[in-house]
């Protein structure tokens, strides 16, 4: 916002005063007579009153009137001498000092410089224009905000309503001005203690509040608001400011990403994932630094972004960095970003991960990969929360969590001397480790189902499920790239199957190229498909767990209502 320049000058009383005994000596200057005639209140007290009309002694006949004969006047333009012995004209006001029944004890003499009165009306009109300019300056900001903005009075009536409050409501100002704001909004919330009562009653700000609203035309719209007490010059509240913002495709965006990332797609009921499931509900109420180790392909970034979307965090961006991805001087780069001119081929400055992630959450995956020379520089960013851009000298705050991930093992980095020994405590405040597949061979039936389940969406098969031998292999496979390549595995069956059932030829050649397909389907028992049975225990438990109640079930099983009805049907559990 624009500040308008006003001096103390502009401020300041502009009427000097002086006081004259009957003596005709001065015993009270003021600041503004000192201002204007350029006689400091030493120089000047108990002097005689001719010593202000020394070039104009004519001039000094009103006060002797004023004295003498009890005159007053006002308005009247005469000439006083300055310090430095030059006259200029004031106009002036004398009125005689009588108190009641006594004699006069002295005058009172009242002045303004006729040239400084001049000035303040030439100012005057110059600052109402800049008022003016301002003001217009102003309305075009508020009508230009992307954020819907409107303030209302104590008797909680709109007093203003910009462009994108229009937009957003489907009201135009006129329609909105004068009404009050729960008439527009129409949100539950309305008069049932919203965010904006709490800033009229409690005189504070609210912020990042979520609500739907009616739009005109019927349409229910989410919105995100921040609201604020406004106040008058002299301290009291007048009313309040909100701001709000249409976040329709951020929520379709987040839904989107909290059902990619929710908990219950961390598959598996073993205890090793229970435990897991357990740190991350505890990791998502705090802000420590995480450390997230595991093989390749264990789920460590579906790991840290659950984190993040279960956070207070999640409203603010989620950055992932790829350590090992970058050589060194560009990984700097593109942590801590770039001045123009730092090195050739930076055109322009660049802010680097850790800004774009400032009030939310960085991922540096393969932490592991750091070279000293970044490990140093991400060790002060740790302790000081503060960097430098490559190139600059400017410090810059951050607020940011740090979700780092390894699939090296970090004693052993550290005891060789190629990880700093202080960063890994710094990073390894708490730790999550995730087992790689070949540990947790009991969630296999549900990884396949879940895997079964999206590919059937993707390539729209209607694929029942796995035979026995093919997934008797599933369990002989090592899965040296664990879930990832199980997954991997399944969309290659997916690809060539073209029956109801895969089978073992339909799944990638290295699972069984050093197995006898005979001896697969010997070692497997005849009988249900495992991955079924497993999938009918886990429907059970779920629907006892929540009394039978289907909705509770199929929210909690991450399916539609409709789904598990056709899934109740099919293992007889309907």
């Amino acid at each position: 916002m624009g500040k308008l320049n006003i001096s103390r000058q502009d401020i300041i009383a502009p009427d000097g005063i002086i006081v004259i005994d009957r003596d005709k000596k001065v015993i009270a200057f003021n600041e503004a007579a000192q201002r204007i005639t350029g006689f400091v209140e030493k120089e000047i007290i108990f002097q005689d009153y001719r010593l202000l009309f020394r070039e104009s002694p004519s001039d000094g006949s009103y006060i002797e009137d004023a004295l003498t004969k009890r005159k007053s006047y006002s308005n009247l333009s005469i000439d006083l001498t300055n310090s430095k012995g030059q006259n200029f004209n004031v106009l002036v006001s004398i009125t005689p000092l009588k108190p009641p029944g006594k004699p006069i004890v002295g005058v009172v003499f009242v002045f303004r410089n006729t040239r400084e009165m001049a000035s303040m009306v030439q100012s005057l009109r110059e600052k109402t224009l800049e008022i003016l300019n301002e003001r217009n300056r102003l309305q075009a900001i508020f009508n230009s905000r992307v954020e819907g903005t409107f303030t209302i009075d104590k008797e909680w009536k709109i007093t203003s309503f910009n462009a994108s409050a229009e937009r957003i409501t489907g009201y135009s100002s006129e329609e909105a001005v004068g009404k009050h704001c729960w008439e527009i909004f129409q949100s539950k919330v309305c008069r049932n203690g919203c965010h904006m009562e709490c800033t009229m009653r409690e005189q504070k700000a609210m912020l990042n509040h979520e609500l739907l609203i009616i739009h005109k035309d019927g349409r229910r719209v989410p919105i995100r608001v921040n609201s604020a007490p406004m106040f008058d010059a002299g301290g009291e509240q007048i009313g309040g400011v909100e701001t709000f913002q249409n976040i329709s495709d951020i929520k379709n965006l987040t839904s989107h990403l909290e059902e990619r990332y929710r908990f219950e797609n961390i598959i598996g009921r073993s205890k090793s994932i229970q435990k897991i499931y357990g740190l991350i509900e505890n990791v998502c109420q705090t802000d420590s630094t995480v450390l997230i180790t595991g093989e390749s392909g264990t789920g460590k970034e579906l790991v840290a972004r659950a984190i993040h979307l279960n956070s207070e965090r999640k409203l603010g961006p989620f950055m992932a960095v790829n350590c090992s991805a970058f050589v060194e001087s560009l990984l700097e780069s593109e942590l801590f970003g770039h001045e123009k001119g730092a090195f050739t081929g930076a055109i322009r400055s660049k802010p680097g991960r850790f800004e774009l992630a400032h009030k939310g959450t960085l991922f540096l995956d393969e932490i592991g990969d750091l070279s000293p020379a970044v490990q140093v520089k991400l060790l002060r960013v740790l302790e000081t929360r503060q960097f430098e851009r490559v190139g600059g000298t400017k410090p810059l705050q951050v607020d940011v969590r740090i979700i780092a991930a390894t699939n090296k093992n970090m004693e052993e980095e550290v005891g060789s001397g190629r990880f700093r020994e202080d960063l890994y405590y710094r990073l390894n405040v708490i730790n999550i480790h995730l087992p790689p597949l070949r540990e947790r061979m009991e969630d296999l039936p549900l990884l396949v189902e879940h895997f079964l389940e999206k590919f059937r969406q993707k390539f729209q098969k209607q694929i029942k499920g796995i035979s026995p031998a093919a997934f008797h292999l599933l369990q002989k496979y090592h899965w040296p790239g664990n879930i990832r390549s199980l997954e991997n595995a399944l969309e290659h069956a997916f690809v060539l199957c073209h029956e109801e059932i895969i089978q073992t030829e339909h799944l990638p050649e290295r699972l069984w190229e050093n197995f006898d397909q005979e001896e697969i389907c010997n070692e497997t028992a005849a009988g249900d498909d495992p991955v079924k049975q497993a999938e009918k225990l886990h429907i059970q438990n779920t629907l006892a767990k929540f009394g039978g109640h289907r909705g509770k079930a199929a929210e909690a099983l991450g399916i539609d209502k409709s789904t598990l009805w056709r899934k109740m049907k099919r293992y007889g559990l309907a």
